[in-house]
């Protein structure tokens, strides 16, 4: 690995290209690598991933509107739209948005979280749209595909390790457009100036604020990777037709450091591989088991073995109150250090319900489980005796766990916290959790069987059983894919589902 060391720099410093963090960028995704054998089973693991989620989300609302959308750019020979039959194209940067909205809508895909936060699987939807896309007039074969998607984690997850955003309350989808970009100039074979203009123009287009995350969290927050996918396939193209960015679009003194960051004398080193140096960023990266944010998941898992070895936890009328000892970002993003007193409303929206703790360990703690659906269910969030335990729960942050949180070593990094119930005849249980049970170091490692289990799981009552074992075969088989067979990457609903789900107008 190579350090960058990046800062902000005065315009009459006239920073040279090469000395920028595009173009290091662009070096790592024009430096071709090929995948080793681990790093493309976990490819094809995500793929795997990403389409089990996509399909439980097909007749969801924000969905049906990103696919109404899709449905309405036509093209030849175009990409493939979740949900859809094969042969039905849409523009490649429209299947990106209708497919990244279905990936993201239910949060259940995967994740990496260190001084940002991320969902790296986020690329694959842009870069597949692509590739299916141009198939035939570039030769492109899934093994491109599993090339460029490592390129994508490697370039986000890096950004992610170096460069908080949501310090600054920018989102971190300002992250994922530069990895989308990088990762397209390498499934394409573009040189190193072209992807560093695309890189530039990507990021100049897709830094906003957190506001999609806070508050009364709408269905926007499903839209925004989506966005920014669609993005950056523009950028690539624009700057394929020649056209430039501004830079140095990090550095410059009015560039994203200076003002949207830590301000004019701020530093990050950003380490990246060295071109050639193998791109394995993937295998740090881990999925969901519940559909909830990835600091639950652990919280989740421990909130249902609590409930189940202590069923009075369940009866808010014998709980005084419970604690959680948590990290920094589990406190104030989605624990009551956030101050949203939507995060303790019934009649609050999905996305919201995602995004509040107190909630999930009240239904966790009740249920002894979670579901991605009946779990946010409103006649759920407004059962009456999870209401009342619901108001009892609360979070603080403990400086350990934020440590481990922020931990680069891999034996002590965690996402869990400590849960401190007390009883209204004074009784105490305690208990913490480190891991989720499905991380790579927990309980119950997801491991290629599971992935195929969630995909079953999710596509049980959507998809026809022949569609669901035709799709789990072309993905397995995904680095042996000619240009004829990138089609076939996707799931096709029957079409009375999709017809039942409506296709919404909109204006243009």
């Amino acid at each position: 690995m190579a350090r960058h060391h990046l800062r902000v720099h005065r315009s009459e410093e006239n920073l040279a290209r090469t000395d920028q963090l595009a173009w290091a960028i662009a070096e790592l995704a024009a430096a071709r690598v090929t995948p080793d054998a681990q790093v493309t089973d976990m490819v094809i693991n995500r793929v795997i991933d990403n389409f089990s989620v996509a399909t439980a989300s097909l007749t969801r609302p924000p969905v049906v509107a990103a696919r109404a959308q899709a449905l309405d750019r036509p093209r030849t020979p175009g990409a493939t739209v979740a949900g859809l039959p094969q042969d039905e194209r849409v523009a490649p940067e429209w299947a990106a948005w209708s497919n990244g909205v279905a990936v993201r809508e239910l949060d259940f895909h995967d994740t990496y979280l260190a001084a940002e936060y991320s969902h790296p699987g986020d690329t694959i939807p842009p870069i597949l749209a692509v590739a299916q896309h141009l198939a035939d007039a570039r030769g492109l074969t899934g093994a491109d595909v599993v090339a460029a998607v490592a390129t994508a984690y490697e370039v986000q997850v890096n950004l992610v390790d170096a460069i908080s955003l949501h310090a600054h309350k920018i989102d971190h989808v300002a992250h994922l457009a530069p990895a989308v970009a990088a990762g397209i100039g390498t499934l394409l074979r573009l040189d190193v100036a072209t992807i560093f203009q695309a890189v530039g123009q990507a990021l100049h287009t897709t830094t906003a604020t957190r506001q999609s995350r806070k508050g009364q969290i709408s269905t926007w927050k499903a839209y925004a990777p989506a966005f920014a996918g669609k993005a950056a396939i523009e950028a690539v193209d624009r700057a394929v037709r020649g056209q430039t960015s501004p830079e140095p679009i990090y550095e410059g003194e009015d560039g994203v450091v200076a003002w949207l960051l830590d301000g004019p004398t701020a530093s990050y080193d950003v380490e990246l591989p060295t071109p050639g140096e193998p791109h394995r960023a993937i295998m740090r990266t881990y999925t969901k088991e519940h559909s909830a944010e990835y600091q639950a998941q652990a919280l989740i898992d421990l909130a249902r073995r609590m409930g189940s070895a202590h069923p009075e936890l369940r009866d808010p009328e014998r709980v005084e109150s419970i604690l959680l000892e948590t990290s920094h970002h589990t406190h104030y993003v989605i624990g009551s250090g956030a101050n949203d007193p939507q995060k303790y409303s019934p009649t609050a929206t999905r996305e919201t319900l995602d995004h509040s703790i107190p909630y999930i360990l009240a239904v966790a703690l009740q249920d002894g489980g979670w579901h991605h659906e009946r779990s946010y269910a409103p006649e759920r969030a407004q059962r009456e005796d999870t209401v009342a335990l619901w108001q009892k729960i609360t979070t603080t942050e403990d400086s350990g766990w934020t440590r481990r949180y922020h931990s680069t070593d891999p034996a002590t990094k965690a996402f869990g916290g400590r849960i401190v119930a007390r009883l209204v005849d004074g009784t105490e249980i305690v208990d913490e959790i480190a891991l989720a049970d499905a991380h790579p170091d927990g309980a119950r490692p997801f491991a290629r069987e599971q992935y195929v289990g969630k995909f079953r799981t999710l596509a049980e009552g959507i998809l026809d059983a022949d569609e669901t074992e035709r799709f789990l075969a072309v993905a397995a088989d995904l680095p042996n894919l000619g240009a004829e067979r990138l089609g076939e990457l996707t799931v096709t609903a029957p079409e009375a589902a999709i017809e039942a789900a409506g296709r919404p107008e909109g204006i243009l």
